[in-house]
């Protein structure tokens, strides 16, 4: 591949010096998506970049925060911050009504049985691994298997291999078709009686492939197999109910939902909380401690230790607030609209390959434009004020699965409509023209 320096030396004319090509025209969105208009609600959707107007489409890496959640943080520090549980004045009290009412919008949200299965967390990743710490150490034996796919993220497949290290567990992998698909006869064949342990990405953060959970769910209970979903890239785009879904366990993060960072959630099944051993020490998570003994205190509070993120949590339930009165229908029925008309804009133009092709997808787009490196194109994108991810998405054994070093994604969410679209590909053809490598559309 060029790369942006050997460009700049050559000093191939940019767009400014040469007329732009018009690019083919794309379909038009569907009355639904070009009525959900809701970018006002973001404060920084407004803000230029260089001068432009932000296009943000790195929305898999995180969303932006409207107006209520920044509130909602805000007015919790101005009116009501104390520390929780163990207090006896008014604000404590107050302050542990908001964080346990969070729990219960939780709850609600993703439709779990009971509020106390709902673990507060740092995000998805930590869930991700207090099951691996807690579950994992305590149930897996030697020679026992844990099944994954291709298109995991990294935080679901490191800590299972740090797991069977410890263990003496063995990892085993599904592989993907080129279009971005589960090999489903691939995940029956390799699932058995020694699988112990599912773990399984909702959607796919690099290739937006939506995976069919119930599904595969019911496979793994047949075998006597447990079932955890990693949702980070799922709850703000469709609609999550854990118990139509049958898993075991389900991880989200509250930054990809609107809500703040350094929040999260692990929801499990309450026998299998109650059967878990604390995976951390410290203040909240006990009964009882002297010298001699400590008892501790049921889920969730057992896999709380430490002053949580109080103000977060506030963040998270205000954000699950937000979309549920927009409608995660809505807001679904929106992003795959403008997905299929963003695919059909990049796949018109010339030297475009897109990455995940999948027949079941979410607004992700992974792709590769001829000669130019992905860090290069998200280089020259910035400078035009379109925002999207470069490098390997934390998914390095995908990428390797498709033989490249990674590729440009555009992520999509509520707030974005077709000028982000025409932004992104007027910016594509910038970065052509720049490398030279600008084709006439067929």
């Amino acid at each position: 591949m060029n790369t942006l320096s050997d460009a700049l030396r050559q000093n191939v004319p940019n767009s400014a010096q040469t007329p732009a090509r018009a690019p083919a025209p794309a379909p038009a969105l569907t009355p639904i998506s070009a009525t959900l208009n809701v970018a006002a609600d973001f404060p920084i959707l407004a803000r230029p970049v260089h001068g432009r107007r932000l296009a943000y489409l790195d929305n898999g890496a995180t969303t932006q925060k409207p107006e209520a959640v920044i509130d909602a943080e805000a007015r919790f520090y101005r009116e009501s911050n104390a520390n929780i549980h163990r207090g006896v004045h008014w604000l404590s009290q107050h302050a542990t009504d908001l964080y346990e009412a969070a729990r219960g919008t939780v709850q609600r949200f993703i439709n779990a049985p009971r509020a106390d299965e709902i673990v507060f967390t740092r995000g998805t990743t930590e869930a991700i691994n207090l099951v691996a710490y807690s579950w994992g150490r305590a149930e897996l034996r030697p020679g026992d298997e844990i099944l994954i796919t291709t298109m995991e993220h990294h935080s679901n497949i490191v800590p299972w291999q740090l797991l069977c290290d410890h263990t003496g567990a063995v990892l085993k992998v599904v592989p993907i078709s080129d279009a971005g698909e589960l090999d489903l006869a691939a995940f029956d064949a390799l699932l058995t009686l020694r699988t112990r342990l599912v773990a399984i990405t909702h959607i796919s953060n690099a290739l937006g492939t939506i995976i069919p959970v119930a599904a595969l769910t019911a496979s793994a209970h047949a075998v006597g197999a447990i079932v955890l979903v990693d949702g980070a890239q799922a709850v703000a785009h469709q609609k999550v109910d854990v118990q139509a879904l049958g898993c075991d366990f389900y991880a989200f993060s509250g930054h990809k939902l609107y809500g703040p960072t350094g929040i999260g959630v692990l929801w499990g099944r309450a026998e299998l909380l109650a059967a878990m051993p604390p995976w951390q020490g410290g203040g909240d998570m006990i009964r009882t401690v002297s010298f001699e003994r400590t008892t501790y205190a049921d889920a969730p509070q057992r896999f709380e230790a430490g002053t949580p993120n109080i103000a977060g949590t506030i963040g998270l339930a205000a954000a699950i607030d937000y979309v549920s009165a927009i409608g995660i229908e809505r807001i679904a029925a929106h992003e795959h609209a403008l997905l299929v008309h963003a695919t059909a804009a990049l796949a018109a133009i010339p030297g475009i390959r897109l990455i995940g092709t999948a027949a079941h997808k979410a607004g992700i787009l992974s792709f590769m434009v001829e000669s130019i490196h992905p860090h290069d194109l998200g280089t020259i994108l910035d400078a035009e004020g379109v925002a999207i991810r470069a490098g390997h998405h934390c998914a390095m054994p995908l990428m390797t699965r498709f033989g490249i070093p990674g590729t440009a994604r555009a992520s999509l969410a509520m707030y974005n409509d077709e000028t982000d679209i025409a932004a992104l590909v007027a910016a594509i053809y910038k970065a052509q023209d720049l490398f030279g490598t600008r084709r006439p559309a067929a």
